[in-house]
């Protein structure tokens, strides 16, 4: 999620991420590979081949009449149920692709990677004190579909280290698998967040992994390469962070 918007959710002081540490549950910590060219999310539309060993990236993203995300930008009220058919309009295209890449797998170790905010928690409809945050269930049924099939589910967020502990109960309280947590150390809050996300998602594939989709909803997420496919749920032009 965008570092500003999260700000507006939830009042964490960046000072107090210092005793943060970025943390993966289930994984040992590993380097970052260095983050390679972002890829333009667009839908549907294949991005270029890395130079190096990642692989192709294509993109899905919601399409609204307007504009790539949906609605007239800097919107500032979004309402819920168009909302919720906007992100079925996305992962009704993601769960046919996982069905059919995860058949055609064979041995391959295979990850998925998910953002928190608005993508895995309906962050913006409820207030943070409200605890647990609900689950976007289009992705939380991808996520167990997934995970039925043997396939790791990663989530990489922008919120700080001081409230892995919240976020990771949150998450399984909504029933949702994880294999890793990624959140922000202290010298993270300093990169941007699509650097940041995108170390991220190079440091699964160190362990092994081919991360067969990623899905997020701001550019951020979804940027990067160092994925097969990219979902963009919509985030109405930073109306949701």
């Amino acid at each position: 999620m965008h570092g500003r918007n999260w700000k507006k959710r939830i009042s964490v002081s960046v000072a107090g991420a210092a005793v943060a540490t970025v943390t993966a549950v289930g994984v040992a910590p590993a380097t970052a590979a260095p983050p390679q060219a972002p890829a333009t999310a667009q839908a549907p539309a294949t991005a270029p081949a890395d130079s190096q060993a990642a692989p192709a990236t294509s993109a899905v993203t919601f399409a609204g009449p307007h504009g790539a995300d949906g609605h007239s930008a800097l919107a500032e009220e979004v309402d819920y149920e168009q909302w919720k058919r906007d992100v079925s309009a996305v992962t009704d295209e993601a769960r046919p692709y996982l069905e059919e890449r995860i058949s055609q797998g064979g041995g391959e170790k295979m990850a998925i990677v998910l953002d928190i905010d608005n993508t895995s928690l309906e962050t913006h409809f409820h207030p943070i004190w409200e605890l647990p945050t609900p689950a976007v269930e289009q992705t939380l049924d991808l996520a167990r579909y997934a995970d039925s099939q043997g396939v790791a589910v990663y989530f990489v967020t922008a919120r700080p280290g001081i409230i892995y502990g919240l976020t990771k109960d949150n998450l399984e309280k909504e029933g949702f698998p994880i294999s890793g947590l990624y959140v922000r150390d202290l010298p993270d809050i300093f990169d941007e967040v699509s650097k940041y996300k995108t170390a991220k998602r190079a440091e699964i594939e160190s362990k092994g992994y081919k991360i067969i989709a990623n899905i997020g909803n701001t550019p951020t997420d979804v940027v990067g390469g160092h994925a097969e496919k990219t979902f963009k749920l919509p985030d109405y032009d930073g109306a949701l962070s």
